[in-house]
């Protein structure tokens, strides 16, 4: 009970009553990115779909309607919708906020920025357009919006999607956005290197084994996890992004590629034959065919037309699988046991994620991405079923040969010789699964130095830098060895991304991040990015004056350098804050931190392009 309590908490945490009147004006400082400004919004049904922006704004408020539920959602219907959300700064400064439209699947979507009845600016989205129109690259729509002191925007969209229509409004602070999605990022590659890893291990063991229950895993989880990216959009970001017609019918082709190999795979794995069940036999070939029929109509069809029955039938095979593996479960087949949970998991996914998108359920990281936990739990499930079954055939072979062995004392000889050949093949299984295991352990280190770089720079991250310092600071304290700290911040570097863009401040932290790694050479030293434009450096057993020196240098290499960014020279500054300690045992990290992020602020604070020592 305490579980399910502990489940339930986590669902719910984050929940916002907050409401804000129809009308009033939507305050930016108040809004939470819990909050979906979609049900503040007031909305107009276009049911030929003819009105222009003109028409739209000569409507008075009285012909506005407002949201009915928590959540926009109007189903899939053949209308085209406007929405009016008003947004107020009660600021004295100008704020820069993401509007984000949390349903990555709308065909069109036109926003229009009103400001004192003016228009200042459109944007027009959709995954019917090529992923490049984006004013911003990401996998949900965002809207740029800036807000004067004290000023007031009116935001404008029609969409017109054969998709659900569905309007989950965020609006998000620029910082706080990408905090967020980076987590939101970690969390979808660590379903899909669940998927990846699931796949190439049971491909292994298909291929040492010969058994087409592993093939039809593999390729059910292929299927799951197309799915899953297809309607994340993480494939049209990265894939195909200009294919917009296959973008929308890859998601029902996935859909029903799973239902079709998740079928076959349960068949074989619970062996289930017309000669042994006809009737269930009869009627999993029928769910395979029906998905095979929609995998073809959805390269034929409309995706609204497809989906509804995909989605039918998806539920329908996967309740019939956990009855299914109930039953067995029931009748004593213990490997019955993980392949009924792998399914429920996934079915209670899809019904957690069904009611936060209805608003039954609060939106946060669980909720929102349920399916994939679900999903992940059963590849993991499954293949424990898998090994569970195989477990089980090779306990009941041996005791099998035991009892052949007890009643054919006169064919001792000729059984000891086929248990050797029995034995021999089993010490090459094993051998060949150790040697598949083995790769998969240079895979997961491979996976665990790529989680440890900073994927912009290629030297370390924050969380590597944490490691490594609490491992050498301890040391030091140790061995009474001296430590050294340098903390490198770039000069006036949102200047550098104003000016010039992004993709030249992204080009900048990497010569600064080379420049710090052709200066510190010792493999002892340990060179990462802390965060932004902001690096440091791990000196262990290196003296103040010795680590003066590498900052000094590291300053003045910088401060040569020219780097051309697209035809424009851009010359760079750093400022350095460095401390030196012996570490006592109660001394702690966070003290000579602070003491380099001291001296660091000092050297802003003086001038920039300078070193600092704490002392």
């Amino acid at each position: 009970m305490r579980i399910i309590a502990f489940i339930w908490l986590l669902i719910v945490s984050g929940h916002s009553s907050a409401e804000t009147p129809l009308g009033s004006g939507v305050d930016i400082d108040v809004v939470t990115q819990s909050d979906d400004l979609g049900r503040r919004a007031a909305y107009i049904e276009d049911s030929a779909g003819k009105l222009e922006l003109e028409d739209v704004l000569e409507f008075s408020d009285n012909e506005w309607s407002g949201s009915t539920g928590k959540l926009v959602n109007f189903g899939y219907s053949t209308s085209a919708y406007w929405f009016k959300l008003e947004l107020v700064n009660r600021q004295d400064v100008a704020q820069k906020r993401i509007l984000e439209v949390g349903y990555s699947v709308l065909d069109y979507l036109s926003v229009y920025v009103m400001r004192g009845g003016e228009q200042v600016d459109a944007f027009f989205l959709g995954d019917k357009l090529h992923f490049s129109e984006r004013p911003i690259s990401n996998r949900n729509f965002l809207i740029p919006l800036e807000l004067g002191e004290g000023g007031r925007l009116t935001v404008i969209l029609r969409v017109k999607t054969n998709s659900a229509v569905q309007l989950p409004l965020s609006l998000w602070s620029v910082e706080r956005f990408y905090e967020t999605d980076q987590l939101k990022l970690i969390f979808h590659g660590i379903y899909f290197g669940i998927a990846l890893v699931m796949m190439i291990y049971n491909l292994f063991v298909f291929i040492a084994v010969s058994e087409k229950t592993y093939l039809y895993y593999v390729i059910y989880i292929a299927f799951m996890a197309l799915f899953l990216a297809s309607l994340n959009s993480f494939t049209f970001q990265y894939l195909w992004p200009d294919a917009t017609w296959w973008n929308d019918q890859s998601i029902v082709l996935f859909l029903n590629g799973g239902v079709i190999f998740g079928a076959l795979f349960s068949l074989s794995f619970l062996s289930i034959h017309p000669s042994s069940h006809r009737l269930l036999s009869y009627f999993m070939s029928l769910n395979i065919a029906g998905g095979g029929i929609l995998m073809v109509l959805s390269l034929l069809l409309p995706y609204n037309m497809v989906i509804r029955p995909t989605i039918f039938l998806a539920m329908a095979v996967c309740i019939a699988l956990i009855l299914l593996g109930a039953y067995r479960w029931y009748r004593g087949d213990l490997s019955a046991r993980y392949f009924t949970v792998a399914w429920f998991s996934l079915l209670l996914g899809g019904v957690i994620l069904a009611l936060n998108k209805f608003s039954v359920l609060p939106q946060n990281l669980f909720t929102e991405n349920a399916t994939q936990i679900g999903s992940a739990i059963e590849i993991i499930l499954l293949s424990l079923a898998l090994a569970d079954r195989l477990y089980q055939e090779k306990r009941l072979s041996i005791a099998a040969q035991h009892r052949a062995l007890m009643q054919e004392r006169a064919a001792r000889v000729a059984q000891e010789s086929a248990l050797n050949v029995q034995r021999e093949a089993n010490v090459l299984l094993e051998r060949r699964v150790s040697e598949r295991t083995v790769e998969l352990e240079k895979l997961n280190k491979r996976l665990r130095e790529l989680s440890s770089t900073d994927a912009l720079t290629g030297v370390k991250n924050r969380g590597s830098f944490e490691n490594a310092f609490e491992k050498l600071f301890v040391a030091a304290a140790r061995y009474s060895r001296p430590i050294s700290l340098l903390i490198i911040d770039v000069d006036h570097f949102k200047t550098v991304n104003d000016e010039y863009g992004h993709q030249a401040g992204d080009a900048c932290l990497k010569s600064v991040a080379d420049i710090l790694v052709k200066v510190v050479s010792r493999p002892q030293d340990l060179v990462a990015r802390y965060g932004g434009e902001e690096f440091v450096i791990l000196l262990p057993d290196t003296l103040e004056q010795g680590a003066l020196q590498i900052a000094e240098k590291v300053r003045s290499l910088i401060e040569v350098c020219e780097l051309n960014v697209n035809g424009a020279g851009i010359n760079l500054t750093v400022s350095v804050g460095v401390t030196t300690m012996v570490p006592k045992p109660s001394d702690s990290r966070s003290e000579m931190f602070g003491l380099a992020d001291k001296a660091l602020y000092k050297a802003k604070e003086t001038g920039r392009n300078k070193v600092e020592s704490a002392s």
